[in-house]
């Protein structure tokens, strides 16, 4: 079989069985990275389809890399190779000093409209973790990623464009800002979040899952994350409206049922059946909303009432993070940017410079993106597969240096002797 491209057709992917897809080396660790998880996602694909099925793997450049052969840190002909063949992979960029871009990773996301950043937070045990019963959180967050103070719209004080803005909006508009302030631009619209909150909702339906909450602080910034809030809601009943009941609903329900008064404690609803939501969703999504603070709080407190998170970008980039501390760091965070179609599965951490070429740093974050892309290929049997290898490694206690040193008595292996102990464990 020869290698084919995936394509759009009638607004869904065509995925062959034989796809050609592009991948970014990355900086610093990014080669020893890279190599590592190829081998394995490279083991599961063949173990698990016997040859039928095979990704053939087209390298393109962006970071040092691509600067060194093309004189350029993102090359056009790479935005070209990931629009052309629609699904790609990268390991970390650095972003380069007076190199023009703010960051060659939020460059990537503006250009090719990849407006949803997904994260998925699992525990794997036997990692080491800070809480107690980490297994219990389990969500995905769904973050806007070209919008709030990612657009980058923002003068420095003291230039001419911050003085001509702080008099406008202090003339024209009354609102006084300190002259010596710099001055910044929150734009959240309702194309970029209903845009979001419809890939939250359908991941949602798709996987059967229970629940997905806005998050927002919209008690503060009320016509831009309340507004986000709103619109959420909006798309969720105009397009999902059999599909879904709000929590609001929810609990009307058990008053009419029960006679019972819900009570509201920090933005939610407490009290009721053992302060979980109560109601029979009859299989539908439920659809709730938290503010922003509140919500870093539920995480930690009762993480098992949430599924799918979706936020405005700077909510979603602390939250995200904090959740990956929970389970493990980092170092085991998968990530993706989507657009309607074009994704672009990526390393969440940085490229660690200090440790380039040491076959050193755990490739779990790399790794795991390239499990979400077998499951944006459909192929989810390569995907579990790997997941339980990972999971029996990390049992095992074959770890990379930053699981082991939290470990008793832990001797690391290397990045790539991780990766085959992985590859030895598939089922």
């Amino acid at each position: 079989m020869s290698p084919e491209k995936i394509t759009v057709r009638d607004g869904r992917l065509e995925i062959p069985d034989q796809p050609v897809i592009p991948f970014i080396e990355g900086d610093g660790i990014g080669p020893d990275i890279t190599r590592a998880s190829m081998h394995v996602w490279n083991a599961a694909v063949e173990k698990l389809y016997g040859g039928r099925r095979k990704i053939h793997w087209k390298e393109t450049y962006a970071g040092e890399k691509a600067f060194e052969k093309t004189g350029s840190y993102l090359p056009d002909q790479t935005i070209e190779d990931i629009r052309e063949y629609v699904v790609a992979i990268k390991g970390p960029l650095t972003t380069p000093v007076g190199g023009g871009f703010r960051s060659l990773n939020v460059s990537l996301r503006q250009i090719l409209d990849l407006y949803a950043c997904v994260r998925p937070v699992k525990y794997y045990r036997g990692v080491p973790s800070p809480m107690r019963e980490p297994e219990k959180l389990d969500v995905v967050i769904y973050r806007e990623n070209t919008e709030d103070v990612y657009a980058g719209i923002e003068w420095e004080e003291g230039t001419p464009e911050a003085k001509k803005l702080i008099g406008f909006i202090g003339k024209e508009l009354g609102k006084k800002i300190r002259p010596d302030s710099g001055i910044g631009i929150k734009p959240i619209s309702v194309t970029g979040s209903k845009r979001l909150a419809r890939k939250a909702l359908q991941h949602a339906v798709d996987h059967k899952l229970a629940s997905v909450t806005f998050v927002h602080k919209g008690n503060i910034m009320k016509y831009t994350e309340g507004a986000f809030k709103l619109w959420g809601y909006e798309l969720a009943l105009d397009e999902f409206r059999d599909k879904v009941i709000t929590e609001t609903e929810l609990y009307d329900q058990v008053m009419a049922e029960d006679g019972v008064t819900p009570t509201v404690k920090d933005g939610a609803f407490a009290g009721l059946r053992g302060g979980k939501p109560a109601g029979d969703p009859g299989g539908r999504v439920v659809v709730k909303d938290r503010i922003a603070d509140q919500m870093f709080q539920q995480v930690l407190l009762r993480p098992d009432e949430y599924d799918v998170l979706a936020t405005p970008n700077l909510n979603g980039d602390y939250l995200s993070d904090a959740c990956a501390a929970q389970v493990g760091g980092l170092g085991i965070a998968p990530g993706a940017n989507i657009g309607d179609y074009v994704a672009l599965f990526e390393a969440t951490h940085g490229t660690a410079p200090k440790y380039r070429g040491q076959d050193k740093v755990n490739p779990g974050s790399l790794l795991l993106s390239g499990v979400m892309l077998l499951e944006y290929l459909g192929w989810n049997e390569a995907a579990e597969a790997i997941k339980t290898a990972l999971e029996k490694t990390i049992l095992d206690r074959v770890v990379t240096y930053d699981l082991a040193r939290q470990l008793d008595g832990v001797r690391p292996v290397k990045a790539s002797e991780f990766a085959k102990a992985i590859a030895a464990n598939l089922p």
